[in-house]
């Protein structure tokens, strides 16, 4: 697919809160009714020795603020509370494990923030021998880090290969100076292709580019420059993210809300992105917010409908139970989700007094495991195949969703999606509507707060 054309009267319609769908039932529904013998059990009983793992590892710090951000941080300038935090980490591993069949392999590892490049070269060593006491690794790992360029060294990326990772996301944002200040995040483009170059010189083979549309005193003129220089580094992947304003949440931003970009300006912004990216198929677009040329795994994986979907955004493994370590981190196993305390104190003080540090969960029902199949294979696949989903689910597909495929009208009148007997197809122009195309399917929909969500475009 190339040359994807963007209609601005269609992005100013369906931009409309919603779901980003990394999870179904969204996280909005997990809650601390679950208990921890109740999880332990659906884990105990999905022990398969051939079911892959994937892990994530949450490292809150961060020495400052970006008044953007929308993630679990905890700010600081001491070096010491990290070191703290593998110990409890190290912990937390070895009392999952002790649950858990040792000839699994773990075919994924995600290092997430905060800025995982906050630990000094040494205390990611110290972390990667703690994961590999606790864990095998497969010899085809996908390992990833979000890398904040600023306040890294080349002795970092070395001690990230030595761990065994292999894929870097780099966080940017905007090189405009003026964005950059404004946003408190001073990241000179130097700065930034000293990293890069220090990343492909040690091997890694993925780079992927973080940056943010939406942001103050971003124009289209300004974010095109921005572009254009990020095109020159050639990264194999993009995640360009439309900024989310929830200031309710995130009290920090409201320092910016006197110079955000006006809609206009921000869906102007959008078009560019997307137009710019898929000329001539320099870059696939593969839904919500993510770019890779076409021969990267991830394009290829959407190709042949194996991409899946979960707390880690977009990605290639399919079958993997997703276990994760550190304050607020989410895990996903078989029909069970639960999430890690969001505070430090809470999240030490639970491991302390050997219990796992269990905010809230969910358990799906019947219900919510079609569904969630649905959701994810048309956020995957752009389509959905009736026949296939009938045989996948044990339902009789149209009949069962007949009210939801009703409900496409309006989109099909757009052009977002294509119908027939056999089932349905997102189009092109449909790809950035995505999300809006899932709440369809969407049982809670009804019963949530619009406000707890971003906008779906």
């Amino acid at each position: 697919m190339s040359n994807l054309k963007v209609d601005l009267d269609l992005v100013q319609k369906y931009n409309v809160p919603g779901p980003r769908y990394t999870s179904y039932p969204p996280a909005t529904q997990f809650h601390d009714r679950v208990t921890w013998p109740e999880l332990e059990q659906q884990i105990v009983a999905s022990q398969q020795p051939d079911r892959d793992l994937s892990l994530y590892f949450h490292i809150p710090f961060c020495q400052t603020l970006c008044w953007y951000c929308g993630c679990t941080t905890v700010i600081t300038t001491q070096h010491s509370q990290s070191a703290q935090y593998l110990q409890y980490l190290d912990k937390e591993m070895g009392m999952i494990t002790r649950l858990l069949n040792p000839e699994r392999k773990v075919v994924q590892l995600h290092f997430g923030g905060g800025s995982p490049t906050f630990l000094a070269p040494e205390e990611i060593r110290e972390l990667g021998g703690y994961i590999h006491k606790h864990f095998k690794f497969s010899p085809h790992i996908e390992a990833g880090v979000e890398i904040d360029p600023r306040r890294m060294t080349r002795h970092h990326v070395t001690a990230l290969r030595e761990v065994g990772f292999n894929r870097a996301s780099i966080g940017v944002q905007d090189f405009n100076p003026e964005v950059q200040k404004a946003v408190h995040r001073i990241q000179p483009r130097e700065e930034t292709e000293n990293v890069i170059n220090w990343v492909r010189e040690a091997g890694f083979n993925s780079l992927n580019v973080d940056l943010i549309y939406g942001l103050p005193y971003q124009t289209l003129e300004s974010f095109e420059k921005t572009l254009d220089q990020i095109l020159e580094l050639a990264p194999d992947r993009l995640a360009i993210f439309s900024y989310a304003h929830v200031p309710w949440i995130k009290p920090a931003q409201k320092i910016l809300e006197n110079a955000l970009p006006t809609p206009e300006t921000k869906f102007q912004i959008l078009k560019l992105i997307t137009e710019k990216l898929t000329h001539d198929g320099l870059y696939v677009y593969i839904g919500m917010d993510h770019f890779a040329k076409a021969s990267d795994e991830l394009a290829v994986a959407q190709k042949n409908k194996s991409l899946q979907r979960n707390f880690q955004g977009y990605s290639t493994r399919s079958g993997v139970d997703i276990y994760s370590f550190g304050m607020s981190s989410i895990s996903q196993v078989a029909n069970v989700y639960w999430q890690n305390q969001k505070e430090l104190p809470d999240y030490y003080a639970a491991l302390d007094a050997g219990k796992m540090p269990l905010a809230k969960g969910y358990i799906l029902t019947k219900e919510d495991q079609i569904r969630r199949q649905t959701i994810m294979r048309l956020m995957c696949d752009l389509s959905l195949d009736y026949a296939a989903m009938s045989k996948l689910l044990g339902i009789d597909f149209p009949n069962y969703f007949a009210s939801e495929l009703n409900s496409l009208a309006d989109l099909e009148a757009d052009q977002l999606v294509t119908r027939d007997a056999s089932g349905i197809t997102v189009t092109n122009g449909g790809r950035l509507f995505i999300r809006n195309i899932a709440m369809r399917f969407d049982a809670y929909l009804a019963t949530m707060k619009e406000r707890r969500f971003s906008r779906t475009i």
